[in-house]
């Protein structure tokens, strides 16, 4: 059977289409690319929710957030929880926020309409099987810090995916894994019992996003950059800017040496 990802819920649907407008923040964001909303089940059947701060470039080429390096680092955090498919992910930015321009960013979260249509979708798409709630990097925790109805759940606010501090980034997630063990039902194909992170996040820490996350149609290594990790040239995601037209242009690289 081919697993995808069918799209959102009419009822979120309808909600993510009136995403209030990023337009007087344009210089801001990477604007012109449009707004990536979720990864994940909207179903309200999400054991964890987890927030991260912004869509990057190959999450604009896939339509689902946490899908390039960091999304794949965050899989392999899911994977060390026990999840396979009971969790849904969201950012606390729908568009992509330009990483010079992060402090100005943040009092938008506060604007009436922006804290109103995300608190909104979070409720929308949780349930009563909600067992915890994960904001990585300062973007989200400010954002989870604004959800007025945020349900009684535990919270951890760890390091994002792509942080610089290597050392805090290890530690942190390795203790919110040691606690969420105790938390979280692992999925009945799940595993909670591997290897806790060591020392560093190394490739066995990774995991690739599966293709039910993911729409019909797309090549089967996108989610996954194994290849472009291990080899020479480095490349840790598929798809980045040019460097030359950083606004209005992405470089999507298909791995050589494929099965």
């Amino acid at each position: 059977m081919v697993e995808f990802d069918p799209g959102p819920p009419k009822a979120v649907a309808k909600h993510l289409m009136a995403v209030p407008s990023y337009a007087p923040h344009r210089e801001l964001f990477w604007y012109d690319w449009g707004p990536v909303f979720y990864r994940g089940r909207l179903d309200r059947s999400a054991k964890l929710l987890c927030i991260a701060s912004d869509p990057g470039p190959t999450e604009r080429i896939a339509g689902r957030t946490l899908v390039g390096d960091a999304g794949q680092r965050v899989q392999g955090f899911l994977t060390k929880v026990g999840l396979t498919h009971s969790y849904v992910l969201v950012n606390a930015f729908a568009y992509a926020l330009l990483p010079s321009k992060a402090s100005k960013g943040t009092p938008i979260l506060s604007e009436p309409a922006h804290l109103a249509w995300r608190n909104t979708l979070l409720g929308k798409i949780i349930g009563p099987q909600l067992q915890a709630v994960v904001a990585f990097g300062g973007q989200a925790q400010a954002a989870v810090a604004l959800w007025d109805d945020r349900p009684d759940v535990p919270l951890f606010e760890v390091a994002h995916p792509s942080s610089r501090n290597a050392d805090a980034l290890v530690a942190g997630w390795r203790a919110a894994i040691t606690a969420l063990r105790g938390i979280v039902t692992p999925d009945d194909d799940g595993d909670a019992t591997g290897p806790n992170y060591g020392s560093s996040v190394a490739e066995v820490d990774y995991a690739p996003v599966p293709a039910r996350d993911l729409p019909f149609g797309v090549p089967p290594w996108l989610g996954n950059d194994h290849v472009g990790r291990t080899t020479k040239p480095k490349h840790r995601n598929c798809c980045e800017r040019l460097s030359g037209d950083l606004m209005h242009t992405l470089v999507w690289r298909a791995p050589t040496n494929q099965p």
